[in-house]
């Protein structure tokens, strides 16, 4: 039997790579985004509650009501934005999901969707399973901001969607209230949908404010806007998410959701949903939680020939290793992994046409002593 692949240009993707080579070469690995620390001890107590309760069976599909509730009330808590728990909010099996769920709902054969390089690795696949095109345009090097220029020019009457990604993964990079202005200026009076990532939005360093499209309302009106219970609350692995969009676009997106995963692991949603009641100091204290970490990584590495990028937000520090070597990416990070036993991700894979830079992202999500034994092995790059 011949199988005619959908995704042509798809394998496995670097994170899974990169992590199986760490563990293959017990490695440090500083690649995958993930915590190596446990979530808050009342969310877990709360989980295992929820299971000894009997909350084991399917949640409704949109979404258990106490959490939905929460979620609004924190959407309207910290952007000034009300919305319908009822019609405006679904959890869903992590961001991922909710990503792909706007791209389905939203983007049809032969549309455009401008993202934007280094991009997440979930976007084009999405893509290209709806017969659409992603339409590529690089960020601004070194500071990773957004040429919105490049974004008119690149806008035509095919284009359906913008996926923008605040605080941004890879590089780090936050959005400014200008860069919301000028986002809302260029979909105005068209019918683009703005899909935001969010995922990192408790993450942004400095006394900056997250600027969510949630803030702007002009732009509320047209996005779907997802969110990360996962990196919130430091549990990946429980895959529990959450997209916030008016009811027009839920009612779409909630078309796809409930057959895609139908609903989401129903003893988190009852823990999440307490955590945001009684304990939103968690989420609140986020910032200072990580920049605290950042502040310590980077004086670390500042001990190692890498040249360090700044980083406004999320946990990944961006390195430039061009005074240790002059050599592609993906060469770097697996010559890195085998002779001093650290992991990285390259950012080739983020990118449609690559640029000749020397970046390499290394994450900081880890407890000191996994960041401490890295940082021995890189001082000796």
């Amino acid at each position: 039997m011949q199988i005619q692949t959908k995704l042509p240009k798809v394998g496995t993707t670097i994170f899974s790579v990169m992590s199986q080579l760490a563990i293959e070469h017990n490695a440090v690995n500083l690649g995958q985004g993930f915590p190596d620390y446990e979530p808050p001890a009342r969310l877990r107590e709360a989980v295992e509650r929820a299971m000894r309760e009997g909350r084991n069976q399917y949640a409704p599909g949109i979404g258990i009501a106490p959490l939905r509730e929460q979620i609004a009330l924190k959407t309207e808590r910290l952007y000034g934005h009300r919305v319908s728990a009822e019609s405006e909010v679904t959890v869903t099996s992590g961001a991922t999901e909710a990503l792909f769920s706007a791209i389905a709902a939203s983007v049809r054969a032969g549309d455009e969707v401008i993202v934007f390089d280094p991009a997440y690795d979930s976007y084009e696949p999405a893509i290209e399973l709806q017969g659409a095109k992603a339409v590529h345009v690089p960020l601004h090097l070194p500071d990773f901001n957004v040429d919105w220029q490049r974004v008119r020019d690149a806008v035509t009457p095919r284009t359906r969607m913008i996926i923008v990604n605040t605080p941004h993964n890879p590089s780090g990079a936050v959005f400014s209230p200008g860069d919301l202005d000028t986002l809302a200026d260029i979909t105005r009076d068209t019918d683009i949908v703005v899909l935001s990532d969010e995922v990192y939005e408790h993450i942004v360093y400095d006394g900056r404010d997250h600027q969510s499209v949630l803030r702007h309302a002009e732009l509320a009106a047209r996005s779907f806007v997802v969110s990360s219970f996962g990196k919130t609350f430091h549990c990946t692995g429980w895959k529990v998410g959450y997209c916030v969009a008016p009811a027009a676009l839920s009612a779409e997106f909630r078309k796809v959701h409930q057959y895609l995963t139908f609903c989401t692991f129903t003893p988190a949603q009852f823990a999440f949903a307490e955590m945001l009641e009684h304990e939103p100091q968690h989420y609140l204290e986020l910032p200072a939680f990580y920049q605290a970490k950042r502040d310590r990584f980077r004086a670390l590495l500042a001990e190692t020939r890498f040249k360090l990028l700044d980083v406004p937000g999320g946990y990944f520090q961006l390195v430039d290793y061009s005074d240790i070597q002059d050599t592609d990416d993906i060469h770097f990070s697996q010559w890195l992994l085998k002779e001093a036993g650290v992991v990285g991700i390259p950012l080739t894979p983020f990118y449609e046409t690559p640029p000749a830079s020397r970046f390499l992202r290394l994450c900081f999500a880890k407890n000191d002593a996994t960041l401490d034994a890295a940082i021995e092995r890189l001082r000796n790059v």
